[in-house]
């Protein structure tokens, strides 16, 4: 992706749209056992719309050092990384400039997080307005976006380890 000089104008919270995070744990090809995921995404309903809110994260991300589209920053490595997840309460808080956000999550996530120490966040720049948070969702509707090889290949991916308030 090219930067243009929109690119470096200042970003206003609204422009991202509706934020949600949703998290489930699964199998991964290391086989180390299950994997705690992090998916955060824009519903797509921002003041310039899809594309508007699409362009909004994607500056978002770059700012914070996430490419989209790039390789797996690996957080760990990089204790002063712009981005955190704290575990705590049966919820995962991430936080980044511009915005934080949070999520309640089932206790498989928490084991999973708890025996790998991180998770892996991925942050959709394509927006996901069938994702409304309150809203019951199937294993296949999530599957089919957090699945999507267009979703995959332009979001954002991330191995951010999990803190907690008594680390």
């Amino acid at each position: 992706m090219t930067s243009t000089p929109t690119d470096k104008r200042p970003l206003h919270p609204a422009e991202l749209g509706t934020l949600a995070v949703m998290a489930w744990s699964g199998e991964h090809p290391d086989e180390r056992g299950d994997l705690a995921f992090l998916l955060a995404y824009s519903l797509g309903d921002g003041p310039g719309g899809a594309e508007g809110t699409s362009a909004a994260v994607r500056r978002l991300l770059e700012n914070t050092g996430l490419p989209p589209g790039g390789p797996v920053v690996d957080a760990r490595t990089r204790p002063s990384f712009p981005l955190t997840l704290l575990v705590e309460a049966g919820q995962a808080v991430v936080n980044m400039p511009h915005l934080n956000a949070q999520c309640v999550v089932p206790r498989e996530w928490l084991a999973a997080v708890e025996e790998r120490g991180h998770a892996y966040f991925l942050f959709a720049t394509v927006p996901w307005p069938e994702g409304t948070p309150g809203v019951e969702m199937t294993e296949r509707t999530l599957s089919a976006f957090a699945g999507d090889e267009g979703v995959l290949a332009t979001a954002a991916h991330c191995l951010l380890p999990a803190r907690s308030l008594r680390s």
